[in-house]
């Protein structure tokens, strides 16, 4: 009997502790930062897209200012394409990333290790020749001074040794455009790849929420 006490006691804490967590994500992804920002000096664009659940941060591969392509080589994919235009970027949880291509893929003991942090972190790069505004897919215009922040922001991101970023070795990869590269920094119940891409828009003097683990705290920003 004071087994079964025990165990309605951490079911009980442990359902207060989820309805407390999923109360306090949803309330913070409403409060809006930066919201009231106009940039004078709209000079570069950016995109945010995605997937319905997974939000990338999408730049032209080359201007003036900066070649992505220096770093993140179009060889290092199936393709091996070079008339790629613009270069998506995500970060998220290495498991997840690697050995998670489908939901009915996912392990639980991913999914733990994502949750609480003890796992590594990965860079998904993915290449595209054009893209189409939608509900999915958000341009930003933003300034030269913002744009040298968010390439700042994503550089340190990556792992690097002698100044190039580490790929990641493996047939993993979702189609003939992208390619994984090692990342700093861990995933976990607090800090997703959403809660990444929104820090990124927070850096870059964006509209952002003021914290999301989901898209949606996103993209409501840019209704």
């Amino acid at each position: 009997m004071k087994t079964i006490k025990k165990l309605l006691k951490y079911l009980a804490i442990f359902i207060l502790s989820l309805v407390t967590y999923l109360l306090i994500v949803t309330l913070l992804s409403f409060v809006s930062v930066n919201e009231d920002l106009v940039e004078n000096q709209q000079e570069i664009p950016i995109y945010i897209l995605t997937n319905g659940v997974h939000t990338d941060i999408v730049l032209p591969i080359k201007n003036e200012h900066h070649d992505w392509s220096t770093q993140l080589k179009f060889e290092h994919t199936k393709s091996k394409d070079t008339t790629y235009q613009y270069v998506a970027l995500g970060w998220g949880d290495k498991g997840f990333y690697l050995e998670t291509p489908t939901w009915a893929d996912l392990k639980a003991s991913t999914a733990i290790k994502a949750a609480s942090g003890l796992s590594t972190s990965a860079m998904h790069v993915t290449f595209y020749k054009h893209l189409k505004e939608n509900q999915s897919c958000k341009k930003i215009q933003i300034s030269l001074e913002n744009y040298k922040k968010l390439v700042e922001f994503i550089k340190e991101s990556f792992q690097t040794k002698s100044g190039e970023f580490l790929k990641i070795e493996t047939d993993a990869v979702y189609g003939k455009h992208d390619v994984f590269y090692e990342a700093n920094g861990s995933y976990s119940l607090f800090y997703t790849c959403n809660s990444w891409a929104n820090q990124a828009l927070k850096a870059t003097n964006q509209k952002a929420a003021l914290w999301t683990i989901s898209d949606s705290g996103i993209f409501r920003q840019y209704d």
